[in-house]
């Protein structure tokens, strides 16, 4: 395409970008939900897997990566 000629700015979704991390493999890597309700009745190990990060679905992934076109 010549300058005259160029299509819209891919932006990033912001909220997404906050939630989600990229590793150097492409892969989307997101933090456990729901780690603070009801937090009392959890066992330590369950507590303590609210901290890790966890792989997102392949179901997501497409999705993602028009959410965050930068990303990749």
């Amino acid at each position: 395409m010549s300058k005259s000629q160029k299509g819209p700015k891919l932006k990033t979704h912001r909220a997404t970008a906050g939630r989600i991390k990229v590793t150097g493999n492409k892969k989307f890597l997101r933090m456990h939900v729901g780690g603070n309700h009801l937090r009392n009745a959890k066992s330590k190990q369950v507590k303590r897997d609210y901290g890790k990060k966890h792989l997102v679905p392949k179901g997501v992934v497409k999705l993602l990566r028009r959410l965050l076109p930068h990303s990749l």
